[in-house]
């Protein structure tokens, strides 16, 4: 099929447009062009702004596409100028969502495509929802076919390797060099990385599938860990030393690093699970990349590019010290009125 690709050189959208490509598609990705495609010779670009209506419009005509996968829709405003462009001009609309969009903590795990989702998590999540809700109308009008896959934590070459406080890349050489690592509480919460090929594919099986047709999908891991066991996998996977994790509790980290802590506060501190079975009966999605070769992997990506950070770049020992200094006072306190 003749596929359209909304972004196209973003962490999942590279894998994609890669397995489109495999997939025997002709591929077309619109961009930018700012950022550096890492994508097969034989996909074509257009370039223009995707806020932009006259711009989506004028790769509209020049592909003349069969399905659209937008990758770089964040809210209802920019749904509603693609409906207004590509209706009753394609056969089906992928619209990249989240699972954002759901209510925090959940009400219950594993989680299916039904779940609440007001009040959203965050504003993010909230807009992805309302952007839902209009391909949707727009599939129940007849305007297009559409179909809305929701990641979780999406991780692969090309990105980041996450952490209690965040994206930044020097955990990685805290982790290989045997330094002490923060960890949110106690460290049970859930977390479930999915490498990007294994979304990827799921998108790629959507394309033309008329069983996805009007229907949502949770493409997650089915290796849901703890914190606790995720920074272990982390070590294992660089041959590192076992890790020292320091618990601290959240409301502690949030209140000294409140601007690194945003993904903490949404997402890190809740245990969450996602019922997949769904995109595994339509999408024939499998999870085939262990998180464990799929850090490998991504860290020899940061190596070979010279991304990752000095251990001591940010301020984690200071902030490790405080804690322990503020926890070793309390015990004493509670010793010596024992006493």
């Amino acid at each position: 099929m003749d596929v359209l690709l909304i972004g196209g050189t973003g962490l999942i959208s590279t894998g994609i447009t890669r397995q489109l490509d495999e997939a025997g598609h002709d591929v077309t990705c619109f961009t930018r062009g700012e950022s550096e495609a890492r994508v097969p010779d034989a996909v074509a670009f257009e370039h223009g702004d995707r806020s932009n209506p006259e711009d989506l419009a004028a790769a509209r005509d020049a592909v003349d596409p069969d399905v659209v996968i937008d990758m770089v829709c964040f809210g209802p405003e920019t749904a509603e100028d693609a409906v207004e462009v590509f209706a009753g001009e394609i056969e089906q609309y992928v619209f990249t969502s989240t699972v954002d969009v759901y209510h925090r903590p959940l009400a219950t795990n594993p989680v299916q495509e039904d779940a609440a989702r007001e009040p959203a998590v965050s504003e993010y999540g909230a807009n992805k929802a309302a952007a839902e809700d209009v391909f949707m109308d727009a599939d129940a009008e007849g305007a297009f076919a559409a179909t809305v896959i929701r990641p979780w934590s999406t991780y692969g070459e090309g990105g980041p390797v996450l952490h209690s406080l965040g994206t930044d890349t020097y955990y990685v050489d805290r982790i290989r060099e045997g330094k002490p690592i923060l960890v949110h509480g106690s460290g049970q919460s859930l977390w479930g990385p999915c490498h990007r090929d294994d979304v990827a594919a799921a998108f790629v099986n959507a394309v033309g599938n008329t069983a996805a047709y009007g229907e949502a999908y949770h493409v997650t891991s089915e290796e849901v860990i703890t914190w606790n066991q995720y920074h272990e996998i982390v070590a294992d996977a660089l041959d590192a030393p076992e890790p020292e994790l320091v618990h601290v509790p959240v409301d502690q980290l949030r209140a000294a690093v409140p601007d690194r802590t945003d993904m903490l506060l949404d997402h890190f501190q809740f245990s969450t699970v996602f019922d997949n079975s769904k995109a595994r009966r339509d999408l024939d999605f499998e999870y085939t990349v262990s998180f464990e070769e799929g850090v490998r992997r991504t860290v020899d990506w940061l190596d070979e590019h010279g991304e990752i950070e000095p251990w001591d770049s940010r301020n984690d020992d200071d902030l490790i010290a405080a804690w322990r200094d503020a926890t070793g006072e309390f015990q004493e306190r509670v010793a010596a009125d024992a006493d």
